[in-house]
């Protein structure tokens, strides 16, 4: 099993500058807390022990990423609830800061005042927002974030938004609502998390349809979920290349950092597919670290 001192010579051994994950949480201490006692509970949602692998300090799991030579990664918090998107923003706008290979990332909610607060983000130079449909429950296409998805699109904003119905479903998770919000914004950013696990094949299509959305590879394929991958997915990835994007769930992951990549090594899609999803994809979508 590859381990995570080992990446840095996978990372040679490609030719690249470095990993690129654009799914990483780094949360207000208080909120990721709550965050980890939910795994920790092991509810009915996820049915089975969630151990957190990487439970450090900010600062340690920071130097924990650098140390596997990831050279850049998201900060992604996401609201649950009316009022604390803007509290979770003004942490990790502050983390941010303080952590120059993070992304500046920020969150928002069907709420009346998201169309100024990502408003303002935007015009700021924010970087990636997230959004959770389960862990909120709320639809895609709630009115209430029309003027948010507009802006968005104007903009070429990325956005993570965890939209499957995997590892548990809620109320608006599926294709359906990103289907129809693509429809009235075809220009969105949109980075599916978890390929759109379970709905891989459902968000794949969305993919063939809309030529800015994307997927991350977070969680999928891994050991952790004993189900052998539908193999009608490899050549689909293949295709997708260029819109396959590297992401993790670091820190909240019940299974070594390394084990993501080791299992997209075994989809044998070649190095030049690794390559561009470990790293050239998105730098081509964020820019490179350097202008960042």
């Amino acid at each position: 099993m590859l381990a995570d001192d080992e990446l840095p010579g996978v990372v040679d051994g490609l030719g690249l500058s470095g990993l690129f994950d654009v799914h990483v949480h780094f949360m207000h201490p208080r909120v990721l807390a709550k965050v980890w006692a939910y795994f920790d509970a092991a509810g009915p949602k996820l049915g089975r022990p969630w151990p957190i692998t990487y439970r450090g300090s900010d600062d340690e799991r920071v130097a924990h990423l650098r140390s596997m030579g990831v050279r850049t990664f998201s900060a992604l918090s996401y609201a649950h609830r009316p009022g604390v998107a803007t509290f979770m923003n003004d942490w990790t706008r502050d983390f941010a800061a303080r952590t120059p290979d993070a992304l500046w990332s920020a969150t928002f909610f069907p709420e009346p005042e998201a169309a100024d607060y990502v408003a303002d983000l935007v015009s700021g130079g924010v970087e990636v927002f997230k959004a959770h449909l389960q862990v909120g429950d709320f639809a895609a296409d709630d009115p209430l974030l029309d003027p948010v998805w507009g802006t968005l699109a104007e903009s070429g904003t990325p956005i993570v938004i965890h939209a499957g119905s995997g590892p548990a479903p809620g109320a608006h998770t599926g294709p359906g609502g990103v289907a129809r919000v693509l429809e009235r914004f075809p220009g969105l950013r949109l980075v599916i998390a978890h390929l759109g696990m379970p709905e891989y094949h459902e968000f794949l299509d969305l993919a063939d349809r809309h030529e800015e959305l994307r997927l991350d590879t977070t969680m999928a394929f891994v050991d952790f979920f004993d189900v052998p991958h539908d193999p009608s997915l490899v050549p689909r990835l293949r295709d997708l290349r260029p819109r396959i994007l590297f992401g993790t769930d670091f820190p909240n992951i019940p299974y070594a950092y390394a084990h993501q990549v080791e299992v997209l090594q075994r989809l044998e899609l070649g190095d030049d597919w690794l390559r561009d999803v470990l790293w050239h994809n998105a730098v081509g979508l964020f820019g490179p670290p350097d202008a960042a």
